[in-house]
């Protein structure tokens, strides 16, 4: 059951890297930062769907606001 939360999380990441590629710098630290927020977000709670998403969030928000700063 973990592993397969885990796996969640993992494509989550890597979603968010391929799409780091594409757009803006602003877009870029946005979806680096929902990957990783994503990714901690599943370590944090074993895996826990909830966890991941809301560590997307979180991340992306931050990465959202730094991106602004460019």
């Amino acid at each position: 059951m973990i592993f397969s939360r885990m796996k969640v999380g993992l494509a989550l990441s890597v979603a968010a890297l391929a799409l780091a590629g594409c757009g803006s710098t602003q877009g870029t630290d946005t979806a680096l930062g929902a990957g990783a927020g994503a990714l901690g977000g599943a370590v944090l709670t074993g895996g826990s769907p909830v966890g991941v998403v809301g560590g997307a969030v979180v991340g992306g928000v931050v990465g959202n606001e730094v991106g602004k700063d460019r």
